[in-house]
């Protein structure tokens, strides 16, 4: 069978199965963890055969090749994601067309969002990045800055600040994986335990999704398992 888009309907059978049988294994509801296509370097007409095929929602890294795609596809009741790292002079752009945005690690980003966000749209929904392996390659805010970023954050007036992201350092050992996402799920307990009302875990890609969920994962970002390997 070969992967990408001319399989994409197979692909996302596939990821769905997955999930549902990772969600089983820890005793979650399917429903619990929402299924992020991300779609960066993938054309429209691909987001389109994945609208078709019963997709909704779509994450994005790159703001100007996502504004393109979300001009084009305005007919279809999507929900976009920002799931990139973000630059002081994309903010406007991010603020004004997604729902959601995964990647924040500076207050400074934090607060332009909020001042950008359009009086007339719904509160921007945001969650921190932590970078839980501490890796210099990685944006993200290191786990002990969490807790005072968090309480900036959520006080902002267009957000709501819904929970945590992380990108773990890569690992093929399953045990690792999970461990890593468990400090993460911990963190949020502990960041709501203080006072805050995250109920948003977003961590888990292709390659280990499973072990995300098994921790607590409510938004898997998913590329290569359904579009292929980027070339």
């Amino acid at each position: 069978m070969l992967m990408g888009p001319q399989n994409l309907p197979e692909n996302i059978r596939r990821v769905r199965e997955r999930i549902k049988r990772a969600a089983a294994a820890c005793a979650r509801s399917v429903d619990s963890v929402t299924l992020l296509a991300v779609t960066k370097s993938q054309p429209v007409e691909t987001v389109r055969e994945a609208a078709r095929a019963g997709l909704a929602e779509f994450g994005e890294s790159y703001a100007q090749e996502a504004l393109g795609k979300i001009a084009a596809l305005q007919d279809l009741p999507l929900v976009w994601h920002f799931v990139g790292s973000i630059q002081t002079n994309k903010t406007r752009d991010i603020a004004e067309n997604f729902a959601w945005v995964h990647s924040i690690d500076r207050l400074r980003i934090a607060e332009r969002l909020s001042a950008q966000r359009p009086f007339h749209a719904p509160p921007l929904n945001v969650c921190l990045q932590v970078n839980i392996g501490a890796e210099a390659s990685k944006g993200g805010v290191l786990p002990a800055a969490v807790p005072a970023l968090a309480q900036a954050v959520g006080s902002l007036p267009h957000l709501i600040l819904r929970g945590l992201m992380c990108i773990p350092p890569a690992d093929p050992d399953p045990r690792m994986q999970r461990r890593r996402f468990a400090e993460v799920a911990a963190l949020l307990e502990s960041v709501n335990a203080a006072g805050a009302h995250m109920d948003t875990l977003s961590m888990g890609m292709s390659a280990d999704l499973e072990e995300a969920i098994f921790a607590g994962a409510t938004i898997v970002r998913v590329g290569t398992a359904l579009f292929g390997a980027r070339t």
